[in-house]
């Protein structure tokens, strides 16, 4: 009997240890009613109206200055957009959208005779850690470390404005 409640208890600490490791977090404070990015200063603000409730470091695409305007310059667009899809099997750990090229974006872009690109995520690290050579690595996205994408992705939900600052 000893040895039944031994394997017992041993079962339920590898069960509630596996919970642990989860990269899919339960979130339950404040809503998340605004995401403020700041590239100059590599910070990420999750706030509740004016109140910061997280703040994050990040990395860009491999040319951080600048708004992007087209597929392939490695840039980061800049402005107001929205959270607007989620990623639980991304490439790169977990990953939440920015619903980037806005009609201003495509417009632009146009009259350029170019395409905007698209596929702008917040995201973690690469899953086969084959993408990150130096700071600035992305080819446009948000880039965090993996346990801080496990908690913005329970934290922002689609709809949340996101404004991206030069």
């Amino acid at each position: 009997m000893n040895a039944l409640k031994l394997i017992a208890v041993a079962l339920a600490v590898a069960i509630g240890l596996s919970g642990c490791s989860s990269k899919f977090k339960t979130y339950n404070g404040p809503e998340v009613t605004h995401v403020v990015v700041n590239k100059t200063a590599r910070r990420m603000y999750l706030l509740h109206h004016d109140r910061v409730l997280e703040d994050y470091k990040f990395d860009l695409g491999f040319a951080p200055t600048g708004h992007k305007t087209e597929r392939g310059d490695g840039r980061t667009p800049e402005g107001t957009y929205l959270i607007d899809r989620r990623n639980p099997n991304s490439k790169f750990h977990l990953s939440i959208g920015i619903s980037y090229p806005n009609v201003a974006d495509r417009m632009q872009a146009l009259a350029q005779k170019k395409d905007p690109g698209g596929d702008i995520f917040i995201h973690g690290q690469p899953n086969d850690d084959k993408g990150r050579k130096s700071p600035d690595w992305t080819a446009g996205c948000i880039a965090v470390r993996d346990r801080d994408i496990e908690w913005i992705y329970a934290m922002v939900k689609n709809g949340t404005p996101i404004t991206i600052q030069p």
